[in-house]
């Protein structure tokens, strides 16, 4: 156990201290992360804090976050090590021109010239670090059946140098956007959690901490604004990130409320996509008109 963080509660105030705003649910998964040495598995849509809950807990618990990006494609080599083919050929040409004869494979496929890439790095590591397996779901079967080899055993075979064993057990959080089902065995591996779109309140209580000092009539119409656009069947809904950069561009602006000019010059912080501006815009027009309202009301 981690005596730093004893409960839930601890582990929220820390993460609320560095501008995340954690659920009872998400503080108890990732405080069973620390306390149970398991892979913590959280899904759900794109953009509402799954990568930013792995580096705050990183943050927390004064280690080093080690983040692989997964990808269409991405292979065990890939994730785990290269030989620095660069700087071999180097060596080898400087021996030849030095007068040095048989350079061996020993010479040459040996810890300086080996580059080590997540998996190896966070095997490698003193402190147990933050592993981050980001965007699971992106990557292929076979990348996932590897994956489940070395959250078993911790440990990874390089033929030249043969087993290395992790030095500590890394604190493991996968993520996914659920764009395909993982398997089975690898949900059994871990433990869950789907993280939904924060409420109002939790929204609002985000902009706060992430942007201290915001205007509290534009901080609220910016949260109530958000959520109408996600009740919308929107191709890319907005996600928390796109609420801060939204609030952002009209602090930027010097907006104290939400008005028709500062959603025309900031919409593309909150809409990434062209058809899903043109739906929106009745219900942003509305929405602008009740900000009016309430403005000349006061």
């Amino acid at each position: 156990m981690n005596a730093a963080l004893p409960t839930p509660a601890d582990l929220q105030a820390a993460f609320l201290a560095r501008g995340y705003v954690a659920d009872d649910a998400l503080a108890t998964a990732l405080r069973l992360v620390v306390a149970l040495g398991k892979p913590l598995l959280l899904e759900g849509p794109a953009g509402v804090g799954k990568t930013e809950a792995a580096k705050t807990l990183a943050a927390t618990l004064g280690t080093r976050l080690i983040r692989l990006q997964c990808y269409e494609g991405l292979d065990a080599q890939s994730a785990l090590y290269e030989w620095n083919y660069a700087r071999q050929l180097l060596h080898l040409r400087a021996a030849e021109l030095g007068g040095q004869g048989g350079v061996t494979d020993e010479d040459l496929y040996s810890e300086r010239f080996l580059m080590a890439r997540p998996l190896l790095q966070a095997i490698r590591e003193e402190q147990a670090p933050v592993l981050l397996i980001d965007e699971v779901d992106r990557a292929d079967d076979a990348f996932e059946a590897f994956l489940l080899e070395l959250l078993a055993e911790w440990q990874i075979t390089v033929p030249e140098l043969g087993t290395i064993e992790a030095r500590t057990r890394p604190h493991v959080i996968l993520t996914s956007n659920r764009s395909r089902e993982l398997s089975d065995a690898l949900r059994r591996r871990c433990l869950y959690h789907w993280t939904e779109y924060p409420s109002r309140a939790q929204e609002l209580a985000i902009v706060h901490a992430r942007l201290p000092g915001v205007n509290e009539t534009l901080a609220q119409q910016v949260t109530n604004a958000v959520h109408a656009l996600r009740a919308l069947p929107l191709g890319k809904p907005p996600g928390v990130a796109e609420t801060l950069d939204w609030a952002a561009a009209l602090v930027s602006l010097h907006a104290d409320h939400l008005d028709a000019p500062g959603i025309r010059a900031t919409l593309g912080a909150v809409l990434k996509l062209r058809e899903d501006q043109l739906l929106a815009a009745p219900t942003l027009q509305g929405l602008a008109a009740q900000a009016a309202g309430h403005q000349s009301g006061a």
